[in-house]
Parts: structure tokens; sequence; C-alpha cells
């Protein structure tokens, strides 16, 4: 009778034993909200897989309960919440209710990242590398030389730079042709397209451009920011055409080069109509940035709600402790919605104004994200503006949409229907 009763004593202690670590992300409980993807891939790189509950407390996440895991969290102060197996199968029993828009997605391998940015370029420079750095998730940085020889197929997810592609040095010229940082900026892109066999920068960054659409063709994920979202489009579209001024690639642009521009060939955008002056700081009619009738205060875009079971995908782009997002700008801010392409997802908008923020697609096996804006927390950035210290921001949304895109290609894949 004794041993029983021990046996029975220790059968419920270990039921009542955690076996889950909840890392909450919603707006009450999460004190480090874009440190939390950090805990999250640091768990994936240990071989441990981790559960992304979809839409359930602002988008969690599920990990086996370890001691190094608990410590981790500490370390960075990322708050958790310790499971007992029932507690967790409640959970998980709840989720996977048909009443529920809710969904818990498998992260099984932590993604190899590439950021495409110039090797000067400071973690700073870019909203991204900084979340990376602040979150704690490793990369690597790649450039023309690099994607022109195909080490793109190294890597999991491809983080677009503040990039021109079209060759015309971010339509600077008018303010800063005289500035050392872009006459120096200048000769060191024409030095590296001369090194790489190309008599123009233009020719080298569509090349370049053509390599990156490849990749996500071949089952990449590609993530842009600011003018490496609208100027990778233009690159694209104007393929075999020279729609550069003399003063950035020494001869004349081509005569009606506008009526050359091929839509087919974009991820993203149609009808677009470019901007020729080169003293304009403005690539197309893309852009909303000198459209906006948008006062600082009331600026915010609202973000897209999916079904979680059926539409995991975007569902899983969106996740959030907030649908309302603070706007903030860029030299290319927002897109305009009527030259978006329809088979293309606005997943979050100022609709009051017509413009989107953010936006989704998929390009044969890849997909593609772009997104609006240079930094999240500054609203205006400006050449020569101090860093964002996160910091002061870590439970930011709008960086949160940046790292939903880097844990996306953790996924489990579901096989398709036939």
């Amino acid at each position: 009778m004794r041993i029983l009763i021990v046996v029975v004593f220790l059968l419920t202690s270990l039921q009542g034993w955690a076996s889950y670590i909840l890392i909450p992300m919603d707006a009450e409980s999460q004190t480090e909200h874009l440190k939390a993807y950090g805990i999250t891939y640091w768990t994936l790189e240990r071989q441990m897989k981790a559960k992304w509950l979809l839409n359930y407390r602002g988008g969690s996440f599920l990990l086996p309960d370890a001691e190094e895991i608990r410590k981790e969290c500490r370390i960075r102060g990322v708050s958790f919440e310790i499971l007992s197996d029932s507690q967790a199968n409640s959970i998980l029993e709840e989720i996977s209710s048909p009443s529920q828009n809710m969904e818990a997605v498998v992260l099984e391998k932590a993604p190899k990242v590439a950021v495409y940015s110039p090797k000067g370029n400071q973690p700073w420079d870019d909203a991204v590398t900084m979340v990376l750095t602040y979150a704690e998730i490793p990369y690597e940085t790649v450039y023309d030389e690099e994607v022109l020889t195909d080490q793109l197929l190294l890597y999991d997810w491809l983080h677009l730079h503040h990039e021109d592609f079209t060759g015309q040095y971010g339509k600077f010229y008018r303010a800063y042709r005289a500035a050392p940082w872009y006459i120096n900026n200048k000769r060191e892109a024409e030095a590296l397209a001369s090194k790489l066999g190309y008599d123009k920068v233009s020719e080298a960054k569509r090349d370049v451009a053509l390599k990156i659409r490849d990749y996500v063709i071949g089952g990449g994920f590609m993530f842009a920011m600011c003018s490496a979202t609208d100027s990778f489009d233009i690159a694209l579209a104007a393929e075999g055409v020279d729609i550069c001024e003399p003063m950035f690639d020494g001869d004349p642009s081509e005569s009606g080069y506008q009526g050359k521009i091929d839509y087919n060939k974009t991820f993203a955008f149609k009808d677009f109509i470019l901007e020729r002056s080169p003293m304009v700081y403005e690539f197309s009619s893309i852009d909303m940035t000198n459209k906006r009738q948008v006062i600082k205060e009331t600026d915010y875009f609202s973000l897209m709600d999916y079904s979680a079971k059926w539409d995991p995908i975007p569902c899983m782009l969106v996740q959030n402790h907030t649908s309302l997002v603070k706007g903030f700008m860029g030299q290319t801010t927002s897109f305009k919605r009527d030259e978006i392409k329809s088979n293309v997802l606005v997943m979050g908008e100022l609709k009051s104004n017509g413009e989107a923020r953010y936006i989704h697609g998929i390009r044969g096996k890849g997909f593609f994200t772009f997104y609006g804006g240079h930094d999240p927390e500054d609203y205006q950035h400006r050449v020569g503006d101090a860093k964002t210290e996160l910091a002061l921001h870590p439970n930011s949304p709008g960086y949160r949409l940046i790292l939903n895109n880097v844990l996306f290609p953790a996924a489990k894949k579901k096989k398709q229907k036939t």
C-alpha cells in the first residue's frame, strides 16, 4: 500500500513538472519583444524545435523547457512563463479549435541570414541590421561580387539594404553631388563595377537585381525596405533600357525609355511613371512621400487580419501586439495602392491616403516582402542623423514586422494539396 501511494505521488508530481517555456508576445506581458525573437532563433540554432502560436497573445512562442533557455531569457531580459504538459496541451487544444482564429506553426531550423549591403556600412545605417544586432540574430554581409558569383544560394533569407538598383546613386545628385561622401561612394561604385567587368554601375546593378530575382524564384526569401523596394522593381522592368542621365553613367538616357518599360518583369509594381529629372529626389510615381497629406501625430497604418489556419503565411508576417503601427518616412515611404499588382498582398495600409506600407508576394518558389520607410522609430530620418537606440524601443511594433520576416523561413512547410 505504501509503495502504491509513493508511485501515485511520483506520477502526480511528474505531471506537474514544467515541460514548456511560453514566451508571451502580448503588450501586457512582454518586456522585450524584439529580443524574444532572438531567443527563439537561439533555440532553433541548438536543434530544438519551437512553435509560433499565431494570434495567441500577440503571436507567442512555445519552446521546450530547458535550463539553458531559461537562463538565456533572464540574461536578455525576455519575459517567459513555465508551463506544465497539461497547461501547454490546454493552450494547443484551444488554438486548434475551429472556432478560434489561431494556429500553432512549427519552427524547425534557424534560417541563415544575409544582408545585401556595402561592406563599409555600419549596423545602424539600416533598420534591419540594427534589429538583427539588437535581437542577437547572426547575419552575414554580401554585396555585388558575392551575388554575381551565386553565393546567395548559401542563405535562406536575404535583406536588401537601402540600395539604388537603377545606378542613379540614390538620386542624391541635387543635394549632395559636392559632398565628399557622395563623391567617394560614386567613385567606389564605379571601381567595383569595373572590377566586375562592367562599363557602367547601372549595368552591374541590373545584373545583381536579376541574380536576386533568380534567387527568389528558386525558393529564397527576400525582404527589402525603403528605396531597395521600388528601385529593385524598376531595375527589373528597365532591363536592356538606359534610363540614366549623363551625370550618372556618362551618356544620355535612351530616347522614349518610359514606353520601353516592361511591367511584366517586376515583382510588385505596375504602370508606374519614372522620374526623369536627376534634380528630383525620387525614382518614380510608386512612392507616396511627396503626395502624402498626413501629419506626424496621426500617421499610423493598420495591419490586415488573416485566417491563421487558412492563410498562415501572411498571418505570420503581421503578428504583433497591436494592429495599429506608427508610421515613419524614408526615401520610399509607402507605395501607391493603384500601382501594386493584383496578386500582391497589402498587409499594412493607410487606407484614407490610398497608400500601402507593407506588402508581400510569391515569385516562383520563393517569397518577397516590401516595407516602406527607413526606420520604424525615427519618423523622418535624414542623412547624418544620430542612430536609433533600440534599447529605448524594445517593444517596437514597427520593428516586430521585420523580425516576423526573419523567422518566417524557419516555419515548417505544409504539403500543397494536388
